[in-house]
């Protein structure tokens, strides 16, 4: 999966911010450093498919970034992002 760009609608990005503390800059660094892209729903929307990021920010902090890849742009809709849980650092530290 190639992805060039990372765009997320400004609602989206205040919920995340608000509900998960997470700033859309941080999800997008867990994107771009992300070592897992796994397959989470199939047709979010309608032909739409739902990936899960797991990476880390910058500073280290561990996220999943829940996103809808648009191959045709190569772009990465984000549609939420939280924290890892520990089972998930436990799977990701794994690699």
């Amino acid at each position: 999966m190639q992805i060039n760009f990372i765009v997320c609608p400004k609602n989206i990005e205040q919920k995340i911010e608000v509900k998960h503390h997470v700033s859309l800059s941080e999800a997008r660094q867990a994107i771009l450093n992300s070592s897992r892209i796994r397959f989470a729903e199939r047709e979010h929307r309608e032909g739409a498919n739902v990936y899960v990021a797991f990476g880390q920010t910058f500073v280290g902090r561990y996220l999943a970034v829940f996103f809808i890849d648009k191959p045709k742009s190569t772009t990465a809709l984000i549609i939420s992002a939280r924290d890892m849980s520990a089972k998930e650092r436990k799977t990701y530290g794994k690699k």
